[in-house]
């Protein structure tokens, strides 16, 4: 089993976020978090029922199908108001030069422009940098300046390859760095 087989998450914290392992108990108000049709506009897909979202969560939590990656999910918690707004997920698989992690983040529309992916990003980075990770992506619709913000602001750059028409952005982390 490669070094990114093997990992699996583990809480969070950032000065205003708890990064929960996902859970199928949460798809309930997720669901609502996550129910504004217009979050789906750059990604695809549709808000899912509390029941669908169960479903999905137990797929997921099934583990990939490939034993060389792993597959880490978390809610985000708002601790100051106590809800779950959004979610965050690190793909971690082999690649040549070591294993990289693909990240991906929701947060839903009552809580954007706060900051929440910025901080939910920075803090999965930060996990990932003590992880057998060498590098960190993220696939990003060309025209979600709101995704590349938060790209940005975790330390991605753009690298000018596409991905199913999405820019490609990469940090290469240094293991031992503070």
């Amino acid at each position: 089993m490669s070094p990114a087989g093997g990992i699996r998450p583990q809480v969070i914290r950032t000065e205003r976020l708890d990064l929960m392992p996902l859970r199928i108990d949460h798809a309930a108000e997720m669901s609502s978090a996550l129910a504004d049709p217009e979050l789906y506009g750059f990604i695809g897909g549709a808000p899912l029922t509390p029941e669908e979202l169960r479903t999905r969560y137990e797929r997921v939590l099934a583990g990939p199908p490939d034993p060389e990656v792993s597959w880490c999910n978390w809610v985000i918690r708002l601790t100051d108001e106590e809800c779950l707004v959004g979610t965050l997920q690190a793909t971690m698989s082999p690649a040549y030069l070591g294993p990289v992690a693909e990240i991906a983040w929701i947060v839903g529309t009552d809580w954007q422009k706060r900051g929440i992916a910025t901080e939910a990003a920075r803090g999965v980075v930060d996990w990932l940098r003590r992880k057998p990770v060498r590098a960190v992506l993220a696939h990003i619709h060309p025209d979600h300046r709101a995704s590349a913000a938060v790209a940005t602001a975790t330390g991605l750059k753009p690298t000018g390859q596409w991905h199913n028409g999405e820019l490609t952005w990469r940090m290469t982390l240094n293991h031992g760095a503070a």
